[in-house]
């Protein structure tokens, strides 16, 4: 397509990518999506983006779409905290819920070791975090509550303990819980809205650090909002996406305000989550996300949404939710797609700032715009594709022609055969 061809930037090198360093170094958020959670290259690009956000425009912290309680773990190595891991790798292999793949790989790996060595540079209230926005760790963070308060309050952990008892009759399992509400609607829902509000009331009368009273209060709200995402997730309701995308929201407001007024935080997240919800059928479904809530609170100018594609190459995935990860095929995209466009405009990856492009653009129709989850069935590809006016919902998009599997550790358990990952060579 002629516009790709006038408009676009060729993506062949980490230098490539100095026009989304200068033209959004400056916003408040910059998200950055992916089509799968299982390709290498969306991966590397997003970790040299993120890397020179950090090194060059000075952003404080990086929220990911992963547990909270996980992803402190994380936070607690990069920044050399004490009694943190060893190593990078293993803090990853902690990962157990799945898809555990997703963090426990190479590609995160070389990223967390390059930023825990950025860190040993900086003291340690300027060290940049890492942290996880996602909502599913409900007895996990229910733990962490309760281990918090067993330090500094033992009589509120004996309350929040009886409170949490509740839940007991799951087992830790949080889709027991879920499937329970099917049958008898008796929930836990006033238990943990209480336990917040009490850590909160009683914050004042604790001898304690900050960081440590903000990851319990994180941990209580995790567990007050998880809790209602299962709860709406067994009734069935479509809101649970909401739910969900509306703690990640939250929780990236708490972690910005955490680090300062004027502090700037990177997001990696699925494209279904990063792209304006309302440049997709998603808003006629009932459903908003991330990108769309960021730039309604923040205003546009503040924000920047980066979305990521490829035409075909392979990734790791699964046929069904909890089933072995596999290295699947991704077929060419379907003819008419954006990612079909830019292949047939194109023989190099590709670039794109999107306001760059003319009002009358073909490419502002709504066209599909493939979408990978962590289940993957490549001879259903017609489900595949989202409905998307591609300028409206990404401030930038990278292009990419043909793409890898992402490496994880438990299939390819050291570094034989794994490509220099970060931060050269793609």
């Amino acid at each position: 397509m002629s516009d790709i061809r006038s408009v676009g930037h060729d993506l062949t090198s980490p230098a490539d990518l100095d026009q989304l360093v200068e033209r959004f170094g400056d916003r408040k958020y910059v998200l950055i999506g992916d089509a799968t959670h299982g390709t290498s290259e969306f991966y590397r690009w997003r970790s040299r983006l993120t890397a020179r956000l950090i090194q060059e425009r000075d952003f404080s912290f990086v929220a990911v779409e992963g547990d909270w309680t996980n992803c402190y773990e994380v936070n607690r190595y990069v920044k050399g905290l004490p009694e943190s891991a060893e190593t990078g790798r293993e803090v990853l292999e902690t990962f157990d819920r799945w898809p555990n793949w997703m963090w426990a790989n190479w590609e995160v790996l070389e990223f967390l070791d390059w930023l825990e060595v950025h860190n040993q540079l900086l003291e340690q209230d300027d060290r940049i975090g890492f942290y996880g926005l996602d909502v599913y760790s409900l007895f996990e963070s229910l733990d962490a509550v309760v281990d918090y308060l067993e330090d500094v309050d033992p009589d509120a952990a004996a309350e929040a303990r009886d409170a949490y008892r509740c839940f007991d009759p799951y087992g830790g399992d949080a889709r027991e819980y879920a499937q329970a509400l099917r049958m008898v609607p008796e929930t836990c829902e006033d238990e943990v809205l209480e336990t917040l509000t009490r850590l909160q009331e009683a914050a004042p009368t604790y001898d304690h650090g900050q960081d440590d009273y903000f990851n319990a209060e994180q941990n209580a709200l995790v567990a007050k909002n998880a809790e209602q995402y299962y709860r709406e997730m067994a009734r069935g309701n479509t809101d649970s996406w909401n739910v969900r995308d509306r703690h990640m929201v939250e929780t990236l407001e708490r972690l910005q305000r955490h680090h300062g007024g004027g502090s700037k935080g990177i997001v990696w997240a699925h494209n279904t989550h990063v792209g304006d919800a309302r440049a997709t059928d998603m808003e006629q479904r009932g459903r908003l996300n991330i990108g769309q809530l960021v730039r309604q609170h923040e205003g546009a100018s503040e924000v920047a949404l980066i979305g990521m594609g490829t035409f075909r190459g392979s990734v790791i995935a699964a046929d069904s939710w909890d089933a072995p990860m596999e290295e699947l095929t991704v077929p060419p995209a379907r003819p008419g797609s954006y990612e079909h466009v830019f292949e047939q405009a194109s023989e190099t990856d590709q670039l794109l700032l999107t306001d760059e492009l003319d009002d009358e653009t073909p490419l502002r129709e709504p066209r599909g715009h493939r979408a990978i989850g962590v289940v993957y069935h490549p001879n259903r590809e017609s489900g595949n594709y989202v409905p998307t006016v591609l300028p409206d919902r990404y401030d930038a998009f990278v292009s990419l022609g043909e793409t890898s599997a992402l490496h994880p550790f438990s299939l390819h358990a050291d570094r034989t055969h794994v490509p220099d990952l970060y931060p050269w060579g793609l």
